[in-house]
C-alpha cells in the first residue's frame, strides 16, 4: 500500500513533464522557462525531504503520509485553473510536497524488516518511481481527450482515493511509541558524518538524473525526432518504467553483493550509456579523390530508446544501492539520513531540468543534457574510486596478521 501511495505521488510530481508541452505552446515559453516549470515541484519535494524524514522518525510514517496525500490534492486541483507562468510556479511549489513522500515511506517500510531483507524492501518501495511512467501513459490520453486541465483534476481525485485506501490498509508504524523520540538536534548530529555527504553526491545523480530525465524526455523526443505528444510520452516511459521496476532488483543485488559493488558497476554502466547518448547528430563531409562524400552520424530512435532503457535501469539500481548504504550504516537515524540524501537527490532533480534548458538555449544541441550528466557521473566514479575502491581488498580481507605472514 505504501508503494502504491508513492507511485501516485511520483506521478503527480512529474505531471508537468507531459502537461508542460501544451502549457509551453499556450504561454509561448522558451526552453529555460519550460525547465523551470517542470522543475518547480521537484524543488519543494527536495527541500521538505529532510524535515519530513525527521518527523517520520518522531510521529510515524503512516500519519505523515496521510497528511501529504490529502494536503497536496488541494493545490493540485487549483492548478487546473492557472493561466500565467507565475501561477503555475506558485502552485507547483505547493503540490510538489508529494515528492517528499519518499523520505516518509522509506524509513516507514524499512522498520518492518530485518537488516538482511531491508535492501529489497526499500527497493520494492522505491519502485514507486514507476509513477513517472504511469504519468506518461495517463496524462497524454487525458490531454488528447479532455485538455491538459483535466490532468491535475483527475490526479487530485486519485490522491484522495489513495489516502482513504492507505489509512485503512496500512499498518501502524513499528518505530512509533517504542520510547522517547530523539530531539531534532540529536537526529541532525548524524549529518557530521562524511559518508552522508558522499551518499548525497551519489543520489544527486542517480535519483536527480532519473527525475530530471523523466520530465525532460517527452519534449526531447518531440523536438529531436518530431513525435507527437502521445508517441513521445510512450517512448519516454521506456526510460522511467523499467528504471522504476528494476529498483527492487537493485535492492536484491545490494543485499547479496553489497552496496559498494552495485554502485560501482552502476556508475560505469551509466557512464558508457551517457557517452553514447551525448553524441549529437552530425553531418561530415570528407574530401576524397573522387570528390566530396557526405556522412551522417546519428542515433536512430530505436537505438536511442534502448540506450535510455539501460541508463534508466542503471539509475534504478543505483538508487537502491545508495539506500542500502544508509540502511546498513545508519539504522537508528534512517529518517534524518534518508531525508538529507533524498533532499540532495531532489535538488538534483530540480536543478538539472533548468540547466538542461539553459544549456539548450545556449548551445542549441538537444543532446547537451546527456553531456552534462556524463560529467557528473564521472565525478561520482572518481569519488567512489578514491574513497572505496582503492581501500577495498582485492581478494578477501587483508589484515595485519595476513601481512605479517606474507612478510615472513
Amino acid at each position: 500500500m505504501t508503494t502504491w501511495a508513492f507511485t501516485a505521488c511520483f506521478a503527480v510530481w512529474t505531471m508537468f513533464g507531459v502537461t508542460g508541452i501544451p502549457i509551453r505552446a499556450q504561454l509561448n515559453l522558451d526552453s529555460t522557462q519550460v525547465g523551470l516549470l517542470t522543475a518547480t515541484p521537484v524543488l519543494t519535494g527536495a527541500l521538505f525531504r529532510l524535515p519530513l524524514g525527521i518527523w517520520t522518525d518522531r510521529f510515524g510514517g503512516r500519519a505523515i503520509m496521510l497528511l501529504l496525500l490529502v494536503g497536496c490534492a488541494i493545490p493540485l486541483w487549483i492548478s487546473s485553473y492557472a493561466t500565467m507562468l507565475w501561477q503555475f510556479l506558485l502552485l507547483g511549489l505547493a503540490l510538489g510536497l508529494v515528492g517528499a513522500s519518499f523520505s516518509v515511506g522509506t524509513p516507514y517500510v524499512a522498520r518492518f524488516f530485518p537488516k538482511e531483507r531491508r535492501g529489497f524492501a526499500m527497493g520494492f518501495f522505491g519502485a514507486g518511481t514507476t509513477g513517472a511512467a504511469l504519468n506518461m501513459f495517463v496524462a497524454p490520453f487525458l490531454v488528447g481527450s479532455y485538455g491538459w486541465q483535466s490532468v491535475p483534476k483527475v490526479y487530485a481525485v486519485a490522491l484522495l482515493v489513495t489516502a482513504v485506501l492507505f489509512w485503512f490498509l496500512s499498518a501502524p508504524d513499528p518505530g512509533t511509541g517504542a520510547g522517547s523520540a530523539p530531539s531534532m538536534r540529536q537526529q541532525l548530529s548524524v549529518l557530521r558524518d562524511p559518508r552522508v555527504w558522499k551518499y548525497c553526491q551519489y543520489y544527486s545523480i542517480v535519483f536527480g538524473g532519473f527525475t530530471a530525465l523523466s520530465i525532460w524526455m517527452p519534449q526531447y523526443f518531440k523536438n529531436e525526432y518530431g513525435f507527437s505528444i502521445a508517441q513521445a510520452s510512450l517512448l519516454a516511459a521506456c526510460f522511467s518504467l523499467p528504471g522504476g521496476a528494476f529498483r527492487a532488483v537493485g535492492g536484491w543485488l545490494s543485499d547479496r553483493f553489497g552496496a559498494h559493488g552495485v554502485t560501482w558497476w552502476v556508475l560505469w554502466a551509466a557512464w558508457i550509456a551517457l557517452f553514447l547518448l551525448s553524441y549529437p547528430r552530425t553531418e561530415l563531409i570528407v574530401h576524397t579523390v573522387n570528390g566530396p562524400a557526405s556522412f551522417g552520424i546519428a542515433l536512430p530512435a530505436w537505438l536511442f530508446t534502448g540506450l535510455l532503457m539501460v541508463l534508466g535501469i542503471a539509475f534504478a539500481c543505483g538508487m537502491a544501492s545508495t539506500f542500502k548504504y544508509i540502511g546498513d550504516d545508519f539504522p537508528e537515524s534512517m529518517g534524518a539520513v534518508s531525508g538529507i540524501v533524498g533532499m540532495a537527490g531532489g535538488l538534483g532533480g530540480f536543478l538539472l531540468p533548468i540547466m538542461f534548458g539553459a544549456i539548450l538555449d545556449r548551445l542549441g544541441v538537444n543532446s547537451s543534457c546527456f553531456m552534462l550528466l556524463y560529467g557528473i557521473v564521472w565525478v561520482s566514479l572518481t569519488l567512489s574510486y578514491l574513497t572505496e575502491v582503492r581501500r577495498a581488498p582485492v581478494m578477501g580481507e587483508v589484515t595485519g596478521t595476513t601481512i605479517t605472514k606474507m612478510l615472513r
